[in-house]
């Protein structure tokens, strides 16, 4: 551990790996430290995609259409390939009010840079085959979304940042942070002329230690495998990767996962048991998706995300002390890790 650094980057996650990286090769001399492994926290527990269309919200969009581009200019940049997969974006509408809401926030969605179009039922039934005949109105479409390995990300950030002179520090968790921007760990004590907390879900616990309050809660969500599907009029269910599909109304979402469906549906809500939760998804999966009616549901993974109050990300800094902060990403930070890191480092060397 070295005595001092011009920033010390606390967080190793997809952010935290994207403003070292950036940092660094902006020749900021940089520390991250990073309480478990690397991309081990909420980058570990995502359906793996990066997209640019979020339903109004077009300002996350525009983040995204930025990161997109930088996705893929990663090779490039950092050594590492990602292996952008394009699998599409689509949610389904299921009033007419959705329909005038999405029309009514689509000069906006363009004027970000995303790329999305109304489609017809049948149209969204051509790109997913599991949707219902009767099931919606219409559907946005964003081709612009795709697979990838939020791991993949870290660790090409991670070297990038290296091959920068950064200095990661793994299992190396903060105990306290002085006045003085001094930052206190098992392995020693490191001073920082500037703190960037990308911590995700412990962000809010991070900012505390530092005497800066930030407005986030961390939210947990879980993560269900289907059965494998055994669709007799569909008969390339297992080899037709479908779209990610999202339900406007419910929030319940689908994918393809190898041979079987990946889903989420956030969490349980207050008082509502794990069973009850369950029988909700599968109340849409069989409205929505009939041929998946009656699907045996499996946990496939859960974890926690940071929320902010709006759902938007906040990336900023601390008006009276240097320190900086990118958190809040409610779930999409592999879409937006890139901006992010380049506005923290816009952020950092402006000061």
């Amino acid at each position: 551990m070295p005595d001092r650094a011009d920033a010390v980057v606390i967080g190793g996650g997809v952010i935290g790996t994207s403003a070292a990286h950036h940092l660094a090769e902006a020749g900021v001399d940089t520390v991250l430290l990073e309480r478990g492994s690397l991309g081990g926290g909420a980058s570990a527990h995502t359906a793996g995609m990066v997209r640019t269309y979020f339903p109004g919200d077009p300002h996350t969009g525009r983040m995204a259409v930025r990161s997109l581009n930088a996705y893929h200019e990663f090779a490039g940049r950092t050594g590492a390939p990602l292996g952008l997969r394009r699998l599409g974006f689509m949610v389904l509408f299921t009033d007419e009010q959705q329909i005038a809401a999405f029309e009514a926030g689509l000069p906006a969605q363009r004027a970000a840079g995303v790329g999305v179009h109304l489609i017809s039922a049948a149209e969204a039934r051509a790109l997913n085959p599991l949707i219902g005949e009767h099931a919606v109105l219409a559907a946005a479409w964003s081709p612009e979304a795709y697979h990838v390995d939020g791991l993949d990300i870290v660790r090409g950030y991670a070297a990038g940042a290296r091959n920068h002179g950064a200095r990661l520090f793994t299992h190396t968790p903060v105990t306290r942070i002085d006045d003085d921007n001094t930052v206190h760990t098992p392995r020693g004590s490191i001073k920082a002329d500037s703190i960037v907390c990308t911590a995700g879900p412990w962000s809010g616990e991070v900012a505390g230690m530092a005497s800066v309050d930030l407005p986030m809660t961390p939210r947990a969500i879980e993560m269900l495998f289907t059965d494998v599907p055994d669709v007799p009029d569909v008969p390339d269910t297992a080899h037709h990767e479908l779209p990610m599909t999202m339900h406007a109304t419910s929030g319940l979402r689908i994918r393809s996962w190898k041979d079987r469906i990946l889903l989420a549906m956030g969490m349980p809500g207050a008082g509502e048991t794990r069973e009850a939760w369950l029988g909700r998804i599968s109340g849409h999966l069989g409205t929505l998706f009939p041929a998946l009616d009656g699907i045996g549901l499996h946990r496939a993974w859960s974890g926690d995300f940071d929320a902010s109050p709006d759902n938007t990300a906040f990336i900023g800094e601390h008006p009276t002390r240097r320190f900086l902060y990118a958190a809040g990403f409610t779930g999409a930070g592999l879409c937006q890790a890139p901006a992010a890191g380049e506005k923290l480092r816009d952020l950092l060397i402006v000061k």
